[in-house]
């Protein structure tokens, strides 16, 4: 999975919205301000987000949006492949994509970028945003509910 701008924007709006569990959602704006994110472009990632079922929409004055599983049963590949998934992406971790690539097919390279890929989506897999939640909590001395 390549990690793109959007997969981060998307990651850091997860970890915005597990930062404040309970019934009470965030507004985008919230979210974009707290985590630096452009709002145009977040209100399409909580789209995405909503149809692939990581998060729940509420409208209205005091709507916003709210986790739909608890921190601790999101992973980091969860968000990142919903994204893949959403923009039908299909792209070897060196190229943009495949399909451009002159090597296709006979790459003496494609094994080696297919065992750092299989690696670094392992670390995705294992890691929830819990995890990263008491990571923040120990660097920054903050406690979250």
């Amino acid at each position: 999975m390549l990690v793109t701008q959007k997969k981060q924007y998307a990651l850091r709006a997860i970890f915005q919205l597990a930062q404040h569990p309970g019934d009470d959602p965030l507004k985008t704006s919230d979210i974009a301000a707290a985590q630096s994110i452009p709002l145009r472009f977040l209100e399409v990632i909580m789209g995405q987000l909503t149809r692939a079922g990581l998060v729940e929409s509420k409208r209205g004055y005091a709507g916003g949006y709210t986790l739909i599983r608890a921190p601790d049963q999101i992973r980091v590949g969860d968000i990142f492949r919903a994204l893949d998934k959403q923009d039908n992406v299909e792209a070897c971790m060196a190229c943009a994509a495949k399909g451009n690539c002159p090597f296709l097919g006979a790459c003496a390279f494609m094994g080696l970028w297919n065992q750092a890929q299989d690696a670094m989506d392992a670390v995705y897999d294992r890691t929830s945003i819990q995890m990263l939640l008491e990571k923040w909590s120990e660097m920054t001395g903050s406690s979250h509910r």
